[in-house]
């Protein structure tokens, strides 16, 4: 069980003008304004649970995950996810959750594929049973193959993607963070990507939150959907509650967008 209430957080950014005279000025006195990327934000998510995590641009989603993974702490508001606060016990808690940020990677750049794995098998310290198990069904489901012999800067995109994920699931994880896991993939490599995921919430129940821009993704892999804007959450509902009226569930998903001004 996820839960979150009145989840608060605000980062401090830099601004100036452009030009040199604008650069020696920040040097003595900087300006500073204050960013509110989340303002009060709630939801719970059940055990097993698929949801899609959406909002534009600097809405406030990548900050909602990295609290939930306990890498960001926030200033006001708790967080607990199976007993767990998750800055907190940040150890035991990601014992228990998979992150994948497509625009990121947890795979080492210059060696094969197996030896980051081999490598993420001692940091969570997983039985060798476990490993060989998970490692032959991934390897299965996700068609790796020959990709764990090739080192990561070898690979596509879409074939770095499905080892990131594989990477994320060697522990066993019950909840999995899907930031975006889909991002520049190919069509071949989408369907794949989503299958698998489907499958993985079916046999395994494991809990799914996927933030992402493609309304496909959410369309195919998730029935509930939490929309956050401006860092507050505007809908926490179904997927027709935006596509209703509207030929397509983005032009929906603009509208709705224009109707709150963000």
């Amino acid at each position: 069980m996820i839960t979150l209430e009145n989840v608060c957080k605000t980062y401090k950014v830099s601004r100036r003008d452009a030009g040199f005279s604008s650069a020696f000025k920040a040097l003595l006195h900087r300006r500073c304004e204050l960013i509110h990327a989340l303002d009060n934000v709630s939801f719970t998510i059940a055990d097993g649970e698929m949801v899609g995590y959406i909002g534009p641009n600097g809405a406030g989603k990548s900050s909602t995950i990295k609290i939930l993974s306990g890498i960001l702490t926030p200033e006001e508001g708790t967080c607990q996810i199976n007993g767990l606060t998750p800055w907190k016990n940040r150890i035991e808690h990601v014992k228990n959750i998979g992150v994948v940020f497509g625009q990121r990677t947890q795979l080492w750049w210059d060696v094969p594929v197996m030896d980051s794995f081999e490598l993420l098998k001692e940091i969570y310290r997983i039985d060798p049973a476990v490993y060989r198990r998970n490692l032959e069904e991934l390897t299965d489901m996700l068609s790796l193959g020959e990709l764990l012999r090739t080192p990561t800067r070898q690979l596509s995109l879409g074939q770095r993607m499905r080892c990131e994920i594989a990477a994320s699931l060697l522990h066993d994880p019950k909840i999995l963070f899907l930031d975006e896991p889909t991002i520049g993939l190919d069509a071949v490599s989408k369907l794949a990507v989503r299958d698998f995921i489907l499958k993985l919430n079916a046999e395994k129940k494991t809990t799914v939150i996927l933030t992402t821009h493609d309304m496909q993704d959410i369309e195919a892999l998730t029935s509930r959907i939490i929309l956050i804007g401006k860092g507050k959450i505007l809908l926490d509902g179904v997927i027709d509650d935006i596509r209703e009226g509207f030929e397509s569930t983005e032009e929906g998903l603009a509208s709705f967008y224009r109707s709150h001004d963000i």
